[in-house]
């Protein structure tokens, strides 16, 4: 198998499921209502709300990046604000909206020929040999950024 279908794998099973590490991130966030998500149990972290904003923001990043083939600048805010009333209809919304990031951005990646995987994308990250990060190092990062963000929304869903 090429390597593309694999990331691919690896990124929908992060996001929708099967991921071996444990529940997917749609899975930890399933049955959340508004103010659960809104919650702030631990005052200085981030709330799930936030966590999906952030990641919202990020899958449509990622997905700039690939198709223009350039680190471009982050699309919105790293860490956007919630909205300040915690309604069903809002958060339903910022559900929707990062579930739109992530098709998006497997779209994207499923259009990629193959060679291009190993194309780097500028230096923005500072690695210690002045490099940038290629697309296949994106794309796998994807896939963490999801399950990182998912185990700490898991301990937040025990918290509210």
């Amino acid at each position: 198998m090429a390597e593309l279908p694999r990331l691919v794998d690896q990124l929908e099973r992060a996001f929708h499921g099967d991921a071996w590490s444990g529940p997917s991130l749609l899975a930890t966030l399933v049955g959340l209502s508004a103010d659960q998500a809104a919650a702030r149990p631990i005052p200085p972290a981030h709330s799930i709300w936030e966590l999906v904003l952030h990641l919202r923001t990020w899958a449509d990043t990622v997905r700039a990046r690939i198709e223009q083939r350039y680190n471009v600048a982050i699309e919105g805010e790293d860490w956007p604000a919630v909205p300040l009333v915690a309604d069903e209809v809002a958060w339903q919304t910022a559900l929707g909206e990062l579930s739109k990031a992530h098709e998006q951005l497997v779209t994207a990646a499923q259009a990629l020929p193959e060679k291009d995987l190993s194309q780097v994308l500028g230096a923005e990250r500072n690695r210690p040999d002045g490099s940038g990060v290629s697309i296949y190092v994106l794309l796998h990062g994807t896939a963490q950024h999801y399950l990182y963000h998912a185990g700490q929304v898991a301990l937040l869903r025990k918290l509210v």
